[in-house]
């Protein structure tokens, strides 16, 4: 099984009800996001997916929320709350239909919203 590991940021804000006073606050953070895909075979020139292909779909998706206050996108409501964790959830469901390279599939997204505390969805 092989591995690849991509890795980027953004910047937004959002605010969480229900878990404990400072997060209520409108707040915001520099996450870091790490993809990972995974796969048992190489192709013909020795790599299990070019790396661009992967960083290509990763800032699109990027793009979609960055900047922003999560709060107010479709995605994210009263059941779907923007947490790190709901974060590194739309992630993946956002970049698994598009990763479309036979026998590769994302193995999962972190959402670190400081230095020492992250959230992983895993597929």
């Amino acid at each position: 099984m092989y591995e690849l590991k991509v890795e980027t940021d953004f910047s937004a804000a959002h605010r969480l009800s229900m878990v404990g006073e400072k997060c209520e606050n409108l707040h915001g953070h520099n996450w870091k996001i790490e993809v990972v895909v995974s796969g048992d075979a190489l192709d013909a020139g020795g790599v299990l997916m070019d790396f661009g292909v992967i960083k290509g779909h990763v800032r699109q998706v990027m793009a979609s929320i960055d900047h922003k206050y999560l709060n107010e996108l479709d995605f994210f409501d009263d059941q779907t709350p923007p947490s790190s964790e709901n974060i590194a959830y739309y992630i993946a469901k956002t970049l698994q239909p598009v990763i479309e390279c036979p026998g590769i599939r994302l193995a999962r997204v972190s959402a670190w919203e400081s230095k020492d505390a992250c959230a992983t969805y895993i597929p």
